[in-house]
């Protein structure tokens, strides 16, 4: 028995039946954080036809990724709300930063010719808004160069990461 597309398989299967909406869940790390038990479980499927044992392990797996999932959205809500109004009382450059701080929350890394490309900004718009982020330490500059920087919605991509360090 091949684990990738059986999983597969009774991803379909609940969105078929309208347990899912989508296929959106990350099962894989919750299988990796339970190796030992997924795979015996697996090996039990295949020497005693033991399906309810794995379905039941499945079907715990997507409600635990299901409630990480939404306690994150949360999570990211909270912060791109704090972070706003942390932009927003910070004076002229506060338009630009704020179109800036959209962009990173829709994709949070980028280079700032990205950024303009993406906000519409003109380039010295979009360096003083990512300035404005950099200053209140909602963006940081990954490079150490003077030029073809790239920045990172850090507490974004640090909430994203959570739980996913090597076991």
């Amino acid at each position: 028995m091949c684990n990738g597309p059986v999983g597969r398989l009774l991803i379909t299967l609940l969105c078929d039946a309208g347990m899912l909406s989508q296929p959106l869940l990350y099962l894989s790390l919750y299988f990796k954080q339970n190796r030992a038990e997924y795979y015996g479980l697996l090996d039990q499927v295949r020497v005693d036809g033991d399906w309810e044992s794995f379905l039941e392990f499945f079907l715990k797996g997507v409600e635990t990724t299901a409630t990480g999932a939404v306690a994150t959205a949360q999570r990211l809500v909270e912060l791109f709300n704090a972070d706003t109004g942390r932009i927003q009382s910070g004076g002229r450059a506060a338009g630009s930063a704020l179109r800036v701080h959209a962009a990173l929350r829709e994709r949070p890394v980028g280079s700032l010719k990205e950024i303009v490309r993406r906000t519409g900004l003109s380039f010295p718009a979009a360096t003083a808004g990512m300035s404005v982020l950099v200053k209140l330490g909602v963006a940081r500059e990954l490079t150490g160069r003077k030029r073809n920087r790239l920045f990172a919605y850090g507490r974004y991509l640090d909430i994203l990461s959570e739980g996913t360090e090597p076991l």
